[in-house]
Parts: structure tokens; sequence; C-alpha cells
């Protein structure tokens, strides 16, 4: 009879809690990335991302260490747009020769262009998004 116990006290407990997953997961909706930025290369061999979602929140990761979730403040959703409202994505660049190269990749209204020099209306996005990245990313 202890065996029984044993065996079914985990089983059952278990039971409840997989039933009511798939109902709580159907209730959250994917979010959808607004800016996707990318800095990547250099001898420094940098990997650092800034994903910025409609609903003002950020994931910011780098080539080492965590994953970082935020909410941006009201002042700094504002800037952002502002920014976008300026930004033109235009045309990817060729690699130039060489190897101490940072490439910049950014994703905007379903267009995506990657770059090694900065044009005038990326830099003040692209300011604002490695502040962010400054700000909100420690590692632990």
């Amino acid at each position: 009879m202890r065996i029984w116990r044993i065996v079914l006290l985990p089983v059952l407990l278990l039971a409840p809690s997989t039933s009511m997953a798939p109902a709580a997961q159907a209730g959250v909706a994917p979010r959808k990335a607004l800016v996707d930025f990318r800095k990547q290369g250099g001898f420094a061999g940098l990997d650092d991302r800034v994903i910025v979602y409609g609903n003002g929140c950020v994931r910011l990761s780098r080539r080492t260490g965590p994953t970082i979730d935020k909410c941006l403040t009201a002042k700094e959703k504002r800037r952002l747009r502002a920014h976008l409202r300026h930004l033109r994505i235009g045309r990817s660049e060729v690699q130039p020769p060489g190897a101490d190269f940072i490439k910049y990749t950014l994703a905007y209204d379903k267009r995506r262009a990657s770059r090694y020099s900065l044009p005038a209306s990326w830099q003040p996005m692209v300011r604002q998004l490695d502040q962010l990245m400054e700000k909100y990313w420690a590692p632990d």
C-alpha cells in the first residue's frame, strides 16, 4: 500500500497544474517587435541586441550575460517615437574590406538594413538604444 502512495501522490499533485497550463497560455498574446537593433563585430566581438516592443518594453542582450526585460519610462517612449518619425532605413551596405568593423542592423516597419557607417537619420535612434543598453543591462 505504501508504494502506491509514493507513486500516486506526485501524479495527483502534478495533474491539476498541467491541465491549467494550456488555458493560461492561450490568453497571452505574442509581443510584436517595434524596433530590432543589433550591433555586432569589431575586435571586441560585440553582439548587442535591443528589441523594443509595441507596449514600450525592451529586451536587452549581449554576447555574454543574461537577457534583461525592462519597460521604458514615459519620457523614453516619447523620445523613441520622435526618433522613429525621422528614421529612414534605406539600403544595406556591402561589408568593407578589413576586420575591425561594427555592423549595425536596424529593423523597423517591415524594413531591415545593415550598415557599417551610421546614416544621419540612424544616429539619434542608435544613440538612444545604446543609452538604454547602458542604463538597464547589468550582469548579475
